[in-house]
């Protein structure tokens, strides 16, 4: 399956980066966020991207333009520096479209504006680009098809300290709950979706509020729900707190290599 990353949104709660990278490029250790997510479809076999760009779009087509191997792999060097021998690799199958989709499209919009990229697939997968899991994707995809679905979301429970208040008319509580401990499942990220969703879409609309509540009255949204390791990286405490994960070893999202988890 193609793998649709939405690359392009101007990350106004990453502002200590913001300013001189998109937030798919904050580095989580030695590569951007938007590294670690591809490498976690590429484990699974699908190799095929195309990057939804926007904001700074050409701080991520030079990144990859000038892709260096050596961050991340093994390498025999030689004859004094002129000679590297890689051991490994790790986009060396990958095929990546660099698609401009707009400054200030939101999520929907910038879809519709990769479906001529999508032309002739049955169904593709495709992601927020700032977020890192676990998940065994071929799960996912499985529950897609058994459902027969056209669009599943995988869904998480929330990861942060708020808690669900609930009131009466008079202004008296009546209810509080951790939102950890409630029945709470929020929207993860990660998408199967069939070639028909664009059937549901209507120029400029969000894709997870109209035409998602279109498909909720067809019956023709299904979910996933993961109870394993999942992490967005929309602010600067949740990179600080995959910074540190990484740092330790303990890389939940390293799917490709479990030595690490």
């Amino acid at each position: 399956m193609k793998v649709v990353l939405f690359c392009g949104g101007l990350g106004m709660r990453m502002r200590e980066h913001s300013d001189t990278i998109p937030k798919p490029m904050v580095p989580i250790g030695y590569r951007p966020v938007l590294w670690h997510l591809m490498r976690y479809y590429a484990h699974y076999g699908h190799k095929d991207f195309i990057l939804c760009l926007g904001y700074q779009a050409d701080v991520i087509k030079q990144y990859f333009l000038n892709y260096e191997e050596t961050l991340s792999n093994d390498f025999v060097l030689q004859d004094g520096g002129k000679s590297v021998t890689l051991l490994g690799s790790d986009v060396h199958d990958w095929k990546i479209t660099f698609v401009d989709t707009g400054l200030n499209a939101n999520i929907g919009t910038r879809l519709k504006r990769v479906q001529p990229h999508l032309e002739g697939e049955e169904a593709f997968l495709a992601n927020y680009a700032d977020v890192v899991t676990d998940a065994p994707l071929p799960a996912l995809i499985e529950q897609f098809e058994r459902q027969q679905a056209t669009a599943l979301v995988m869904c998480v429970k929330p990861n942060y300290t708020f808690h669900f208040i609930e009131s009466a008319e008079q202004g008296w509580a009546t209810h509080i709950q951790d939102v950890q401990t409630s029945d709470a499942w929020i929207n993860g990220g990660f998408f199967v979706l069939r070639s028909e969703i664009f059937d549901y879409m209507v120029e400029g609309e969000e894709l997870v509020v109209e035409p998602f509540q279109r498909l909720i009255k067809k019956r023709a949204l299904a979910t996933y729900r993961h109870e394993g390791f999942w992490a967005p990286m929309d602010s600067l405490k949740e990179k600080q707190a995959l910074d540190e994960l990484y740092q330790s070893g303990n890389r939940p999202w390293f799917v490709w290599d479990r030595t690490a988890s």
